[in-house]
């Protein structure tokens, strides 16, 4: 099959199958907000993203090296899923050691519990995911991803709506969502015929060797995306930090933009790298340019539209949250960059580059914080120190990046686009005389530099959908 097509199939069967049920959460927001004060949504957040830090600790980011080699090694994918399983377990027995530390942060008193099952369960959810995805069984890893929204949802409605447990049934949701879901694809697919009580040793030392590097790698990454979180309930309140919270909602729209096309390119990047360099060069400059165009002209799309949308999905007492949502759709568009320059050293298998760009990232956030947190900026300088820290690290990749596969940046068009977006989200923030027409005007700027890129890219996608004339598909 056509590369692009497969690339598009896969895309459009991930979109179809998760896309949906990520709207829905997305519109949950208005029924967490209604249900939780701003300082329990904050204290929620913090739970699931302390566990979302221990999660590569505790599972040694094997998950990644599991997807990366079962992906191209079909006769070696008992070995690889059963050093997955194992490496994952003996990270929960080193796990329950530890726990006693979390006693030390006074918040989590009362939650130690909901974070040790909210790790456990992810990391073995993530296992059987991630394993499914590499064998190429698109549409199962998107099935599997409406049944995990969809429990969710019921779990959110019982225990917040119903039985009224606050903070533990909305921590709670996720977890026997991820439970049910990795009980449905071991069944599904008979995950435990890939047992085998002997896995090679070659695999394992070369998984672990990929995956460690990414464990400190994931953790600057934290760092980067959460650490705000925590300095602004340290510096100014829960409360704030909970308004903070949501504001992350709406350029979530981003992030699983994203993150949906991520999933699919990075199986066509690393099974496209066997064949001709030139053309495989060719095929990651292509996809960059549509990518990029169309991370920009949504992020415009979502600035313009931040102060309606945080009114509609939000009661009145987080419409403050609207404010941020500009500067973090902008760190939402360059994580999406900072992804796909990572998919270079996925493909390449250099994850050691992976941690020192990202542990670049996590410095300058830190010091960030620590500057514009307790400064005048306040909440806004925790959302600015987030833009700096991933522009700053899709620098680095860009330039770095190209060393291996040297894909044409189109750095032109992009800086072109940062200055857009840039000005339109300083007219948005700080509500210049004429902020609103500005909104609309850059919005059709962004749509003007990118237009033969959209239009290259619809002609693509259109190549799949439309047959030529003898029923035969556009190459």
């Amino acid at each position: 099959m056509n590369k692009y097509k497969t690339l598009f199939s896969n895309t459009m069967l991930i979109s179809l199958g998760t896309f949906g049920s990520k709207i829905l959460v997305f519109f949950m927001v208005r029924f967490y907000t209604g249900y939780l004060t701003p300082a329990d949504y904050g204290t929620a957040d913090l739970i699931t993203q302390t566990a979302n830090l221990l999660f590569p600790l505790i599972s040694f980011g094997i998950t990644d090296g599991v997807f990366r080699f079962a992906v191209d090694n079909a006769r070696g994918r008992r070995s690889i899923f059963t050093v997955g399983a194992g490496t994952i377990t003996a990270g929960a027995i080193l796990f329950f050691g530890i726990v006693p530390l979390l006693y030390l942060v006074k918040d989590f008193r009362g939650y130690i519990w909901l974070i040790v099952l909210y790790t456990m369960a992810y990391c073995y959810h993530s296992l059987c995911a991630q394993f499914v995805r590499a064998t190429g069984n698109t549409a199962l890893f998107a099935a599997q991803g409406i049944l995990n929204t969809a429990m969710v949802i019921l779990f959110n409605i019982l225990f917040l709506a119903v039985w009224h447990i606050g903070v533990t049934g909305y921590v709670l949701s996720v977890v026997l969502a991820d439970l049910l879901c990795t009980a449905f694809l071991i069944v599904k697919e008979k995950l435990w015929k890939q047992f085998t009580p002997h896995p090679a040793a070659a695999a394992a030392g070369k998984m672990l060797r990929y995956s460690i590097p990414l464990i400190p790698a994931t953790v600057f990454w934290w760092i980067t995306s959460v650490s705000d979180r925590y300095m602004v309930k340290g510096f100014i309140g829960s409360e704030a930090n909970g308004i903070y919270a949501v504001s992350y909602k709406i350029p979530t729209i981003l992030t699983l933009v994203s993150s949906l096309f991520m999933q699919a390119w990075q199986f066509s990047a690393v099974t496209e790298s066997h064949g001709d360099k030139a053309e495989h060069t060719r095929f990651f400059s292509e996809v960059w340019r549509s990518f990029q165009a169309i991370m920009f002209l949504a992020g415009g799309v979502i600035i313009a539209l931040s102060k309606p949308a945080i009114r509609l999905l939000s009661t009145e007492k987080y419409y403050e949250a609207w404010r941020y949502v500009p500067l973090l759709s902008v760190a939402m568009i360059f994580t999406g960059f900072v992804s796909f320059t990572g998919t270079v050293y996925v493909v390449t298998k250099k994850s050691g580059i992976s941690f020192w760009t990202a542990f670049v990232g996590a410095a300058s956030n830190l010091v960030l914080n620590l500057l514009l947190i307790p400064s005048p900026l306040g909440v806004q300088g925790a959302a600015l120190a987030t833009v700096a820290s991933y522009a700053l690290v899709f620098v680095i990749r860009a330039i770095n990046a190209r060393r291996y596969i040297p894909f044409r940046l189109y750095p032109r068009q992009v800086l072109l686009c940062t200055l857009i977006i840039s000005l339109q989200t300083a007219f948005a923030v700080l509500e210049w005389k004429g902020w609103i027409a500005v909104q609309g005007i850059c919005i059709v700027l962004l749509a003007a530099v990118n237009f033969r890129f959209l239009l290259a890219f619809l002609k693509k996608i259109l190549s799949f959908v439309l047959p030529r004339r003898g029923g035969q598909e556009t190459a």
